[in-house]
């Protein structure tokens, strides 16, 4: 398969680096501005760009997150539930740790008995920033469970969850019946989105016009309010719409990833992409610590251009941090140490009969 944007001895594919960058971008983006515009009481440019980005944020994160699901699918549970569900819980229960800890006086009232049921809590409940992690682990349980079921059922019936209207206020459950559809598509759509690489890259033009296109109308989508029973939402969050979206939202970035892959402009997203669990891990630090200085010194008055300031910070410190640590006493921040792996099962020897 020839890896667009990407040099033949490398290990990694320009492309999909790419739009893991981007997804990542845009998630800490939402999360650096609307923290933003809640401290200082308003809103600004990036308010918009964050409003145009949520109908296919999610979607696409997860969608690309079950790209590479066939290559190991079939494995053995031992072999895939090292590479599929412990890394994600390892990852998850590390800074959960971290992350609570560094607000111990807000989960906790700064007790131990209050520490230790935030965390029991937060195994039921996935907690802030790091429930796409946990997340990821679910979701490839139940792509093992169901890998040998019709593709079209298992569509079918995510697809029919993502436009249910279930809200129950259990937040794990509710955003598991929104996203499954995008993973699962991801996995055994696999070969029709590598094909759509393909063809971005050999009809620019076409990719182009298509995206121009998207643009517009996810663009009125997104940003039309409407009232439905009283509850104002977009146009774009609305059932059947909101689907449709995700999967166009979806062909979108796979295209303008395919188109930026190995430019000037794509090789910053495909680096953050190739580390995008170091930038989701750690982003809320230096989001945090970045907002609180410019809004204490007061040297940015304007809301969009302090949420601009805070996005990238929020995405260059952690790609930072991992760089430092990579090969140093604290690389398991980010990568998972041995202790934390399912080795290879090992065979028994039948002794010989005395």
């Amino acid at each position: 398969m020839h890896r667009i944007g990407t040099p033949a001895d490398a290990g990694r594919i320009g492309w999909v680096d790419a739009a893991k960058g981007i997804c990542i971008v845009f998630v800490v983006m939402m999360h650096a501005t609307l923290g933003v515009g809640e401290s200082m009481g308003g809103e600004g440019f990036m308010h918009v760009v964050v409003a145009f980005a949520a109908p296919f944020r999610m979607p696409d994160f997860f969608l690309i997150s079950g790209l590479f699901l066939a290559r190991v699918v079939d494995r053995d549970w031992r072999t895939y539930g090292d590479k599929r569900i412990l890394h994600f819980a390892y990852f998850y229960l590390l800074w959960l740790v971290i992350q609570s800890l560094a607000k111990i006086g807000s989960v906790s009232d700064g007790t131990l008995v209050g520490f230790l049921e935030h965390l029991a809590v937060s195994l039921v409940e996935p907690y802030s920033t790091l429930w796409f992690v946990y997340m990821l682990a679910i979701f490839s349980v139940v792509a093992k469970l169901v890998r040998r079921l019709s593709p079209v059922l298992v569509l079918a019936v995510a697809a029919a969850l993502e436009i249910a209207p279930i809200h129950t206020g259990w937040f794990l459950l509710d955003e598991f019946c929104a996203r499954l559809v995008y993973f699962l598509a991801g996995w055994h759509l696999a070969p029709a989105l590598f094909r759509l690489a393909e063809a971005a890259v050999a009809r620019k033009g076409a990719a182009l016009a298509f995206l121009g296109v998207w643009a517009v109308v996810n663009g009125v989508l997104a940003l039309t309010e409407v009232t439905v029973l009283g509850a104002t939402t977009t146009l774009a969050a609305l059932p059947v719409v909101s689907l449709a979206l995700g999967g166009a939202g979806a062909a979108a970035i796979v295209a303008v990833s395919a188109l930026i892959a190995g430019t000037a402009v794509g090789r910053p997203f495909a680096y953050a992409g190739a580390h995008s669990i170091a930038v989701y891990l750690a982003f809320f630090f230096p989001m945090a610590a970045t907002r609180e200085v410019l809004l204490r010194t007061g040297v940015v008055d304007d809301v969009g251009v302090v949420s601009l300031v805070v996005t990238l910070a929020a995405v260059i410190a952690p790609l930072v941090l991992e760089r430092i640590v990579r090969h140093g006493p604290a690389s398991f921040l980010f990568e998972r140490p041995a202790w934390a792996r399912l080795g290879p099962r090992r065979r028994t020897v039948a002794a010989p009969a005395e």
